[in-house]
């Protein structure tokens, strides 16, 4: 058993980088909130995407309820994508300032309730190996 390198951990880091992808896309929109033409982008995980686009994924058959799903994009990549569910503004610009700071906020909180959870993983690890206190 590895105990550092396991699917949870590995689900965690997915969960970060996601985390982290999103923060950049957000700060983008904030930063060309006044930018001609901009056109506003948002962060959706793949299999998000792929559900929104129609586009069937093929799954596998589970026998139990604990058997862990697979086919589709297994790792939820996360992808950047254009925003058109706002409305344009004069200039052609369609970035949302109130909503852009909402979906900031959300964000903050969710990396850091997803940090808090690894930091625990890792001093669970820590008192097992007898050097936590």
């Amino acid at each position: 058993m590895d105990i550092l390198n396991n699917s949870t951990n590995r689900l965690l880091e997915s969960a970060l980088n996601a985390s982290m992808t999103r923060q950049r896309t957000i700060s983008n929109n904030i930063a060309n909130a006044d930018t001609p033409n901009y056109k506003a982008r948002r962060t959706v995980f793949g299999n998000e995407l792929s559900k929104a686009s129609g586009r069937l994924e093929m799954e596998a058959n589970r026998t139990d309820h604990r058997h862990l799903q697979f086919g589709g994009n297994p790792r939820g990549d996360a992808v950047v994508v254009r925003d058109g569910s706002t409305v344009m503004n004069n200039n052609g610009n369609n970035v949302d300032m109130d909503r852009e700071m909402a979906k900031l906020a959300e964000n903050q909180l969710y990396y850091q309730a997803i940090s808090d959870r690894m930091h625990g993983r890792f001093q669970s690890v820590q008192t097992v190996l007898g050097k936590g206190r």
